[in-house]
């Protein structure tokens, strides 16, 4: 039977949230038990420190999610999601019949790990060390951009303090002096297989967590007081808190509190009801802590005018990842647009964007994690960023773009330096992975444009698209192909060469295209008329125009990629096909797939392209094998 306790309503005394924190502890065991699977213990740890923080501390309306002046609180340690789910309950926004039969059930909101289908909670977490980097990037709108005196609360797992990610975040968060953010960490001793790395060397943590800029702040994380003013100090401090609290696993419950072993298990029945009587019992405690002043600034809507792309003349060599730049420059006319680069602006060309917003820019340095959680947080906020490096170096980043896909994120990626072409560098320097990677990513969208006014073009498309997409760019200049007045879609896709007497097709993308365009007038001065294809929208791919093409050419069809033969341009045409083929089982198909399929070294691009079989006269040579 349930124990009422009265309705609390702005900043609760101690004791309430002593009872508070008591049922946090229960409902956290009760939901778990009910749904057979969860982490109770790392829950219970934290109880207090969350039942502070939501009553008095954390700013935040409730009845209004969207609010832009609420504070933000985002669990890192996501597995903890029955002490939040329990949160949710006592401030009314879930039932306790939803907590007890909709918590890790299938088609339920309350899943195992927090996502947000649920509207108070701002990003997916569960992968261990990337809710403080996505809190960098939440925080450093409130500073910089919405100059809203939000703060960004983020529980962490003393566990994931093992992941390097975490500590970029301190050391960005530092650099940029966020103040707004304060991160509390949850240090319970215990991992999953056994004692964490530190266990409870609690001046081993506040040396390294000085040595990355941010204030430490060490406490025993179950004194209701001591955790009270921690929180309150921190609100005033001029760097990014972190908040060492000292707890115990299963804190509450004698039969399990400090104990090995029960690690992401549920307490069976009888043991659930053993500890909820060691915790007092069921209680129905309602209580909401302070909320956003009505005369609290908030943000301004962002200004949305005209943008003029770049312009350029047809045969006029222009890298695409300068067209990059210059588009995004153009288009930072927006309020809303953000850019961030990993140290490599000049190389990507989001420098132009730097000179001409300086205030929208962020420098993440090399730190590839944080450069695409930063985006993440910004992404919350409602802004649109734009977030570039080396292609080959977003590999680095792959869990926390898989992560942000989970969080419905809307992030923009641009890969500059992709393929062989880029020439001498070497294999260390070439993407060849990356569009197999970003085709793989769950809604994603994947664009390689081959000229610099499809560049621009797509850029300012990317502005609006829902979901991660991606931009790869190559590094050498190459002829215009398209005028100013040529549209562009997601989705699409260019015919640059037909007749009625094409006899095979060649796609390309990129540099690829170009080799296509040189290797179809090879083989017109053998009397061989191919159709081109520039396939500059990878995912989702133009199926009806390569269909056509397989149709007009009697399914004679050359891909060539500047990619590794998995995953890219040549597996995106081979779905579409082999799909049509389901439906048109008579469809002919004769396809040569050509693409990097052996480890390059250093040399020129055009060395590289043509070792690798992707060169003008390979292509040609193909065609004309498929033509025997």
């Amino acid at each position: 039977m349930a124990t009422p306790v009265s309705e609390a309503v702005g900043v609760a005394d101690l004791e309430t949230v002593r009872e508070l924190a008591q049922q946090l502890r229960v409902d956290s065991v009760r939901c778990s038990t009910s749904a057979g699977s969860g982490h109770p213990t790392s829950s219970m740890s934290a109880a207090d420190l969350m039942a502070v923080l939501i009553t008095r501390h954390l700013r935040y309306d409730w009845d209004n999610p969207d609010d832009p002046a609420n504070d933000h609180l985002i669990f890192s340690k996501g597995h903890a999601s029955p002490l939040l789910y329990s949160m949710y309950k006592a401030v009314g926004v879930v039932t306790d019949e939803e907590l007890m039969t909709g918590y890790r059930r299938f088609g339920q909101r309350l899943q195992g790990h927090p996502t947000p289908v649920l509207p108070w909670v701002d990003v997916a977490t569960g992968s261990l060390g990337q809710g403080l980097p996505d809190a960098v990037g939440v925080a450093l709108a409130g500073k910089y951009l919405d100059k809203v005196p939000y703060r960004v609360w983020v529980l962490c797992g003393d566990s994931e303090m093992a992941e390097g990610s975490m500590w970029e975040a301190l050391d960005k968060a530092s650099f940029y002096g966020l103040s707004n953010l304060i991160a509390i960490v949850d240090v319970n001793r215990l991992g999953q297989r056994g004692p964490t790395e530190l266990g409870w060397d609690m001046d081993a943590y506040a040396r390294r967590v000085e040595a990355f800029g941010a204030r430490a702040v060490i406490i025993d994380g179950h004194d209701l007081k001591a955790i009270d003013q921690a929180f309150a100090e921190a609100e005033d401090d001029s760097r990014p808190t972190v908040i060492l609290a000292r707890t115990r696993k299963g804190e509450g419950f004698s039969e399990i509190a400090d104990a090995e072993g029960w690690h992401g298990k549920p307490l069976p029945e009888d043991m659930a009801a053993r500890a909820v009587a060691e915790l007092g019992g069921e209680r129905n405690l309602r209580v909401r802590g302070p909320v956003p002043p009505p005369d609290m600034p908030r943000p301004a809507p962002p200004l949305r005018p005209e943008i003029a792309l770049p312009t350029y003349q047809l045969g006029e060599k222009v890298a695409t990842r300068k067209a990059y730049g210059q588009a995004l420059a153009a288009l930072g006319a927006r309020t809303d647009v953000v850019a961030l680069d990993a140290e490599v602006s000049n190389s990507t060309f989001s420098e132009d964007f730097t000179k001409a917003h300086p205030d929208r820019f962020f420098e993440v340095f090399i730190a590839e994690q944080q450069l695409v959680a930063a985006a993440v947080g910004l992404s919350v906020r409602g802004y649109v960023p734009f977030a570039s490096t080396f292609a080959a170096f977003l590999t680095r980043a792959y869990d926390f773009i898989r992560m942000a896909a989970i969080s419905e994120a809307n992030i923009r990626l641009s890969g500059s330096h992709a393929g062989v072409e880029i020439g001498a560098d070497g294999p260390s320097q070439m993407a060849l992975e990356d569009l197999a990677m970003m085709r793989a990513v769950g809604g994603s969208t994947v664009l390689y444009p081959s000229d610099a006014t499809s560049t621009a073009k797509l850029v300012q498309i990317m502005a609006d698209l829902d979901g991660i997409s991606y931009l790869r760019t190559t590094r050498g200049a190459y002829p215009v192909l398209y005028g100013p007045d040529e549209q562009f879609a997601v989705g699409g896709s260019k015919v640059l060469r037909s007749s009625d007497a094409d006899a095979v097709t060649l796609v390309g993308a990129g540099v690829t295209l170009h080799n296509c365009l040189e290797a179809a007038e090879l083989l017109a001065e053998s009397g061989i008329a191919a159709r081109v294809i520039d396939l500059y929208s990878v995912k989702p791919v133009d199926a009806g125009t390569l269909v056509a093409a397989v149709r007009a050419t009697e399914g004679r069809i050359v891909v060539a990629e500047d990619h590794y033969a998995e995953g890219g341009l040549g597996s995106a045409v081979q779905e579409a096909l082999v799909a049509a083929l389901r439906d048109e089982p008579s469809l002919p198909l004769r396809l040569q797939h050509l693409a990097v399929r052996s480890l390059p070294g250093s040399g020129s691009s055009a060395e590289l392209l043509d070792a690798a079989g992707i060169s003008a006269r390979h292509i040609a040579a193909a065609a004309r094998e498929l033509l025997q």
